[in-house]
């Protein structure tokens, strides 16, 4: 193992696609629109030197194979080979790596990193996944501008990759901000009837943090790195993750946890936090006591309802119709004016309405939100979500009709609220923690795996 072989060694894993033809590989960069010549046709000429100078010439040197690309006009980008491949192929067998299908999807570097013997390889590793797979999108970032990020994106349900992966950037002191799991209370917490929720994985690390510890080989991904790092007005440094401050969000239950292309460790399972996962998966880094904290809360952190779920309006009563429970509820129909929300909103922005106490109820503010979805003019939308602010849509609807109004069905008990327009509806879930909390246990297996039984009637009954 040598620099230059550990860094092909990671750009081939991190891109590398086997077709059906033997010994058929091409090895793909999904740039998409960072890398389209459409978008950016001056980055596609430094793209193309990139693997012309960088990649060609080492394929040749240790593979002896000659690279050539092929761009489309979406920003994936194929790199093909003439030649005998027998060499690389032999070379990724030897550490284990079946060279089948999209690499990403399957293999396990577990056997490979043990060849890494010192920084200097695992960084020209880590360089060759960055220059696949590494997005510089300035839109990663934490939550603003100020705080950038670089974010390893991959495909399927290869969850040992991830975790071998975010050993190796630790085991360089390059310290992962988070990982988005390929999960449904990841990907959809909001919405258990959002299918297409396989969105794949996000490992992201500061931009500070890679440019004292990773490494990329391609300069159209370091100039990339350095324009974003300029967004910054300050360095920031990478918190070891126990020693990171652990707050969740209420997340919803979602058929999908049954998936079965999740490994049996995780399927199942209802997850809080991000590092959750790492908990159950056992890795060394994770925040067990703080993750065990938060099961004391689990009533508050768990729906098995949805949060708030917008569609068209026979989507909406089909949803309802084909759930025993929801079908079977009495309601209380009436139009409420839409100013009505909204003042209660600008007064008690965190205000639970229609329940039986302070703790119990339907939240204000997903109402509002639904509500933002069903009055919202086509061009006020970019699919179901409102384009900028929902207070400030609302705001101008009430200035051009301060009548405004919505039909309100409140169940006899706490199912979600449905709120309808003429075209529009939505569904939300009531908090209601002393009944969620019962739902919930722990799997016998796995001390940090939480499991939520389906809420039945008689659970809210006990509780009204």
């Amino acid at each position: 193992m040598d620099t230059d072989r550990a860094y092909l060694l990671g750009f081939i894993i991190g891109g590398g696609i086997f077709g059906n033809a033997e010994n058929r590989l091409r090895i793909r960069l999904p740039y998409k629109q960072w890398g389209s010549y459409k978008t950016n046709p001056t980055r596609v000429s430094d793209i193309t030197r990139d693997i012309m100078n960088v990649v060609n010439p080492l394929f040749k040197n240790i593979y002896n194979v000659t690279a050539y690309f092929e761009a489309a006009e979406s920003g994936l980008w194929d790199i093909l080979f003439d030649g005998d491949l027998s060499d690389l192929i032999a070379d990724l067998e030897s550490y284990g790596i079946s060279c089948k299908g999209d690499l990403r999807t399957h293999v396990t570097i577990s056997t490979l990193v043990k060849s890494l013997v010192d920084d200097n390889l695992k960084r020209r590793f880590i360089a060759g996944l960055a220059d696949t797979i590494g997005s510089t999108n300035p839109n990663h970032r934490r939550f603003t501008n100020e705080i950038q990020i670089i974010s390893f994106e991959l495909k399927g349900f290869n969850f040992t990759f991830v975790c071998d992966l975010c050993r190796l950037l630790y085991s360089v002191n390059c310290l992962p901000d988070q990982i988005l799991w390929n999960h449904p209370n990841f990907h959809c917490a909001n919405n258990p009837y959002y299918k297409q929720w396989n969105k794949g994985f996000k490992i992201r690390v500061q931009i500070d943090q890679f440019d004292k510890f990773g490494a990329v080989a391609f300069r159209t991904k370091a100039k990339s790195l350095k324009e974003n790092q300029k967004m910054q007005h300050d360095d920031h440094d990478a918190i070891p993750c126990p020693d990171r401050e652990i707050r969740a969000n209420i997340s919803c239950v979602h058929p999908a946890e049954n998936d079965e292309r999740l490994p049996d460790i995780i399927r199942g399972g209802h997850y809080l936090h991000n590092r959750h996962v790492c908990a159950v998966l056992g890795c060394e880094h994770a925040p067990y006591n703080a993750i065990k904290n938060l099961f004391s809360s689990v009533g508050d952190l768990i729906m098995p309802f949805p949060i708030l779920c917008k569609d068209d309006s026979a989507t909406i009563e089909d949803i309802i119709s084909s759930d025993s429970l929801l079908s079977k509820r009495k309601y209380i129909v009436s139009r409420y004016e839409v100013k009505f929300f909204y003042d209660k909103f600008i007064l008690t922005p965190n205000i639970l309405l229609f329940g039986n106490n302070e703790e119990v109820g339907y939240s204000i503010a997903e109402i509002m939100q639904g509500i933002a979805y069903i009055i919202a003019d086509d061009k006020e939308l970019n699919g179901k979500r409102p384009k900028g602010n929902y207070k400030q849509l609302i705001e101008r609807h009430l200035q051009q009709n301060p009548k405004a109004s919505i039909e309100v069905r409140i169940p006899d008990l706490l199912t979600p609220l449905i709120i309808m327009g003429e075209e529009r509806g939505a569904l939300i879930g009531a908090n209601n923690p002393n009944v969620y909390k019962r739902l919930v246990s722990i799997s016998t297996e796995n001390e940090y795996k939480l499991l939520v039984r389906p809420i039945e009637e008689e659970d809210l009954r006990y509780e009204k």
